[in-house]
C-alpha cells in the first residue's frame, strides 16, 4: 500500500524528555495518537500534550536539512529550533510579554524506517535564558504510522 503522507496519516507518538538542572532530574513521557504530514521536504508530527487536563497542540517539524523545530501553542506559544552544534535564539510569548531564550544543540539524530513507516528523533540540548544555563535536556520522539 502506497502512503500519501501529504494528506497526513494517523500515527502513534511517544515522547520522552529528561531535564537535568543541577542535582535535580525530571522525566516526562507522553504516549499520544497524532498525525504525520509530509510537506515541502519536511515531516510534521502533530499531537496534543496533556498537562493537568489542559491540551496543548504540539508540532514537531523534521526538516531534510536536519533542523528540528518544535512549536507549542498553549497559554504561551513557543517556537524552538535545533541544529546539531548550532545555537538558536528562540522567543516565548507569555502573558507578561516576550522572553528570549537560546538553545544549544549538542547532539541531534533523525532516522526513518519503512514497513511500518516510522521515525525517531534523539536530541540533547542546553537551554539558556539571559546567558544563564537553565538545564540540560534530552529528548526522544518516536512515531509510527
Amino acid at each position: 500500500m502506497e502512503m500519501d503522507l501529504s494528506k497526513g496519516m494517523p500515527a502513534k507518538i511517544k515522547m520522552k524528555t529528561t531535564i537535568s538542572q543541577g542535582a535535580s532530574v525530571e522525566n516526562f513521557a507522553f504516549d499520544e495518537t497524532g498525525k504525520v504530514v509530509y510537506m515541502n521536504g519536511a515531516y510534521y508530527i502533530r499531537y496534543q500534550e496533556t498537562h493537568d487536563a489542559v491540551e496543548i497542540p504540539v508540532t514537531v517539524k523534521l526538516d531534510a536539512s536536519g533542523v528540528v523545530t518544535i512549536i507549542r501553542r498553549g497559554e504561551t506559544t513557543t517556537r524552538m529550533r535545533f541544529g546539531e552544534g548550532e545555537r538558536y535564539e528562540t522567543s516565548y510569548h507569555t502573558p507578561q510579554g516576550m522572553i528570549t531564550m537560546e538553545t544549544v544543540t549538542r547532539q541531534l539524530r533523525i532516522s526513518y524506517r519503512d514497513q511500518p513507516f516510522s521515525g525517531e528523533l534523539r536530541m540533547e540540548y542546553d537551554l539558556y535564558f539571559n546567558k544563564e544555563k537553565l538545564g540540560n535536556y534530552k529528548l526522544q520522539l518516536l512515531f509510527t504510522v
